[in-house]
């Protein structure tokens, strides 16, 4: 019965905190098949995920701290899906107006999901970290991760080095998170995987619906090739170093003003 109670605990925060996932993967699932004929479906998809955004916003599920951080991921993104087309990796095959190099800007919002999701669900399951490394050391390992996307196509891919520095730096790491006012501990490298091969089955769905197409699914659809989670693995692991330091930072913040006013009072008594 406990376990039951906890499982559907986890399970409705775990919706929540997927609702701009869900929100992008229905909108690809009925764009594809209801097409408007007034507007090209990439345009569709860009105002959909704005509009989702501003109600997100206007309805509290997100704050305009958190707001900052989903565009950092943008951005993030919008760079690596610009380059990875480029050189052929993968390719958007539709038309539409708010293309940029050949990637509609839609495709930014994939990876700004992914940070709602993080954001929200240090919220829903009110995560704690314990045992996080150096920051000079986490910073250092997300840039070599992010170079990497873009380096392995003209120099010796280093994904496998990496995921290795990866699980020796968060060896000690764990992630704590509450399920039915229970605290429950996971290793935080047990997370990225679980979380990089949920994100592989999306973009499964995702390639389905014509979101994009790998090479090998221009001629029909035929499933992601496995390797791919190791690569969002690593792009999970940006996405919680980026949230994890900057709520950090925002902590140390927060804690130097409430002690800032805390002197100031005291001085004020003296």
């Amino acid at each position: 019965m406990i376990f039951l109670t906890r499982l559907t605990d986890f399970t409705w925060k775990q919706i929540k905190c997927c609702l701009f996932p869900a929100i992008i993967f229905c909108a690809l699932g009925v764009t594809k098949f209801f097409p408007l004929p007034f507007i090209t479906r990439y345009d569709l998809l860009l105002l959909i995920c704005l509009l989702t955004q501003v109600l997100l916003i206007r309805y509290g599920f997100e704050t305009l701290d958190e707001l900052k951080v989903i565009m950092l991921f943008h951005l993030i993104g919008l760079g690596l899906e610009i380059y990875k087309v480029q050189v052929g990796s993968w390719s958007y095959p539709g038309s539409g107006f708010a293309v940029l190099f050949g990637v509609p800007l839609y495709s930014g919002f994939m990876y700004a999901s992914v940070a709602s999701y993080i954001c929200r669900a240090f919220k829903e399951f009110q995560l704690r970290l314990e045992n996080w490394p150096r920051s000079v050391l986490v910073v250092a390992i997300c840039l070599f991760i992010y170079a990497n996307f873009f380096t392995h196509h003209f120099l010796p891919d280093v994904r496998y080095l990496l995921i290795g520095l990866v699980l020796l730096l968060f060896a000690k790491t764990n992630v704590y998170f509450t399920v039915s006012k229970k605290e429950l501990k996971m290793p935080l490298s047990v997370s990225f995987l679980l979380i990089a091969f949920f994100i592989y089955l999306a973009e499964n769905i995702a390639s389905f619906f014509g979101a994009w197409s790998y090479p090998d699914q221009l001629a029909a659809w035929r499933p992601v090739h496995i390797g791919k989670i190791t690569s969002w693995f690593l792009l999970i692991i940006i996405s919680i170093i980026i949230v994890a330091q900057l709520k950090k930072i925002k902590a140390s913040e927060l804690f130097s003003s409430t002690k800032s006013k805390k002197q100031k009072i005291h001085d004020l008594s003296v």
